[in-house]
């Protein structure tokens, strides 16, 4: 009996070290079940994609002149595309333009092309002597776009700029214009109206809600100075234009980016009067062709003080053209002038917020990710 006596305080004991113990491991667990709660998981990033370019481009030590001259005793003129790993606009040039049958022997026999990385290092030459790197050569061309594809004539000269990627059909006659020297005869604009099929479609310009203003004096706006402009320049029987807006401009994210804007569509083509931002009064063809508009749809950007940021003059898809938005609109081309690296900052910035980035998306398309995680 006494044994037993002693014992119970001790057992006692036991039972009450053992019951807190179990006490603070389950706050402990309640506590980091919180914790992770609380804490938003990083979205996910797809779309990129890795591209192996043709053996065929030629191998350079990228002295340009000299690229150009050998081009030219050839008979052929000098192509430089411009690229980044992961780029998917870069493997659909790779894979779908060269990949046809036609363009391939177009490209080999009128072009040498040389592949340029953007983030490369290693060191090139410029037409004028100057020395580079890769990197530094595409800052110094202003390359906001990959692919961005440069066409030289013989005098060293930029005969025509691609600021993104172009389909097969419209890339084919590109390099028809240049291989046949029609930029000596007419313009590239000129070219594309004469020699783009026609496709019916809509009869007029695509109504959309996103056009929030039929004004079309610019330079009062600029004076009010209150929102950035948008100005979507189209045409009628337009389908890329109707792809533009049926599979990019109706996704909901890139809509609430536009409203942040005064947008305006002017038919690239019409005669209708308007006033450019810095006061010129003139038709809405002159004005056009003032600032290159060389096809449709392209889309301007203006800050609020009429100067033009940036351009959309490609195809792109969901993700780019709601960036393009964003770079003006948030003022971020203020701190950051290459918008290659403002893209990654503004995917990074919505992975953190837990959304997932599908660079590679249309307006009617889900993102893989969320179609995955829904049928598991």
């Amino acid at each position: 009996m006494q044994t037993n006596s002693k014992s119970s305080p001790s057992l006692a004991k036991y039972y009450y070290l053992t019951i807190l113990l179990s006490a603070i491991l389950i706050l402990l667990a309640s506590k980091v079940s919180a914790t992770t709660n609380n804490e938003t998981i990083e979205g996910e990033f797809i779309g990129a994609a890795q591209t192996e370019y043709p053996e065929w481009f030629k191998d350079s030590f990228l002295e340009l002149e000299e690229d150009i001259n050998e081009a030219s005793e050839e008979g052929k003129r000098l192509i430089l595309i411009f690229y980044q790993d992961g780029c998917p606009y870069c493997n659909a040039l790779i894979e779908r333009n060269f990949s046809q049958k036609e363009i391939i022997d177009k490209a080999r026999e009128n072009f040498d092309i040389i592949a340029i990385n953007i983030w490369g290092d290693r060191t090139l030459v410029d037409v004028d002597g100057r020395e580079y790197t890769e990197k530094t050569f595409a800052e110094s061309k202003k390359v906001q776009f990959t692919p961005t594809v440069l066409f030289y004539n013989e005098s060293s000269k930029v005969v025509l700029r691609l600021n993104g990627y172009h389909r097969p059909q419209r890339f084919s006659l590109e390099l028809d214009y240049i291989a046949q020297h029609l930029e000596e005869k007419l313009s590239y604009r000129d070219f594309m109206r004469q020699n783009w099929p026609t496709k019916r479609s809509n009869k007029s310009l695509i109504k959309d809600s996103i056009f929030n203003s039929e004004d079309y004096h610019y330079a009062n706006k600029v004076k009010q100075n209150k929102l950035p402009l948008a100005i979507f320049f189209e045409q009628k029987d337009c389908p890329a234009c109707e792809e533009l807006h049926t599979m990019v401009l109706a996704d909901e994210s890139v809509r609430k980016e536009i409203a942040k804007f005064d947008s305006t569509q002017l038919d690239m083509w019409s005669k209708k009067l308007i006033v450019t931002p810095n006061g010129q009064k003139m038709q809405a063809r002159e004005w056009a062709k003032q600032l290159d508009i060389k096809y449709a749809p392209t889309i301007i950007l203006f800050d609020g003080k009429g100067e033009e940021i940036i351009r959309s003059e490609a195809h792109f898809k969901v993700f780019h053209t709601r960036a393009i938005f964003n770079y003006v609109n948030s003022e971020a081309y203020k701190l950051e002038s290459n918008f290659q690296r403002y893209l990654t900052e503004f995917a990074d910035h919505l992975r953190a917020q837990g959304a997932n980035v599908d660079i590679w998306r249309l307006a009617d398309e889900e993102s893989t990710i969320k179609t995955q995680k829904k049928s598991q």
